[in-house]
């Protein structure tokens, strides 16, 4: 199968489960509703729960009783983008190739949709014990660290980092900081909560760790190159932001050339960390390669 259709496959089943959590347009009050809704079905490849999914897979797992996690995950990154394509933060008109949450509906509205969409991720988390088959101390293990991933330890230090440091010179270590936090933090407990909530071993979670951190890496710097030389129609959003809003990114600090190669290097690490798994870490491995030779 083609990796592009295998993934829509996943990231359709994803969509299906988003249904079923989220309140209907209709329901009162319905402009936070159609916002929280807009937001979350405006597109988008649904990387981290297909990586709460792939975790589990890899450890024995299986992607069905992992979904309310992989749609809790899901819902934490969408408010993030939320939040940061408002006007104070980045300031971006398109997402995903649709006008903005804000530009749709109002400042005020995409900062409660952000807030219902975090708020929702963490009800949804709590429900996971009811099914039996996940035990409440795994839950509660996933939800202590999607927390500390989501918290200023992770994807808001990042942010925050990120926010102080445009316009000036940043060196390669805070560069790292901003891109393991912001982005890499999410993709790394994605990964990690799979396989917690499968009852991965040690040595597994381990490895694992290792493989989703470099992929974080990877990703992220192939995403800054994209903002030099994506096309804008292909990747869904203005290319050259980073640029405009002089943010710290590979690009800028080391070129084209060396940042495709630090990509590659990254790659290569995340792959390497794979070595004790079979064929149960097979998506791991292809999505490695897609990510690495993405266009969008």
């Amino acid at each position: 199968m083609n990796f592009r259709v295998e993934l829509a496959e996943r990231a359709k089943l994803v969509n299906g489960a988003l249904e079923k959590f989220l309140p209907s347009v209709d329901a009162y009050p319905p402009s936070i509703h159609q916002a929280v809704r807009y937001s979350v079905f405006a597109g988008g490849k649904r990387l981290r729960p297909i990586l709460v999914m792939a975790g589990a897979e890899a450890v024995g797992g299986s992607a069905e009783s992992v979904m309310p996690a992989a749609c809790a995950v899901e819902l934490l990154h969408t408010y993030s983008l939320v939040h940061d394509d408002l006007p104070v933060m980045d300031n971006d008109d398109l997402r995903r190739g649709q006008p903005t949450c804000h530009k749709v509906f109002g400042e005020a509205m995409a900062i409660l949709a952000g807030d219902a969409l975090l708020t929702s991720c963490f009800g949804i988390l709590a429900q996971l014990p009811q099914n039996g088959s996940i035990s409440p101390e795994r839950v509660i293990r996933v939800i202590s660290e999607l927390t500390e991933a989501a918290g200023t330890r992770g994807l808001i230090g990042g942010q925050v980092v990120d926010l102080t440091s445009e316009g000036d010179t940043v060196d390669e270590e805070i560069l790292q900081y901003i891109h393991t936090h912001k982005t890499g933090a999410l993709i790394r407990v994605s990964v990690r909560a799979g396989a917690i909530l499968s009852g991965a071993s040690g040595e597994q979670l381990h490895q694992l760790t290792g493989y989703a951190e470099n992929l974080g890496l990877a990703f992220q710097i192939v995403d800054d190159i994209l903002d030099v030389v994506g096309d804008e129609q292909v990747i869904g959003k203005p290319v050259g932001s980073d640029q405009r809003n002089q943010k710290a990114t590979y690009p800028a600090l080391f070129g084209l050339e060396a940042s495709r190669q630090k990509a590659a290097e990254a790659a290569a690490r995340a792959l390497s960390s794979l070595d004790g798994f079979g064929a149960e870490a097979g998506f791991l491995r292809r999505l490695m390669h897609f990510i690495i030779n993405r266009d969008k």
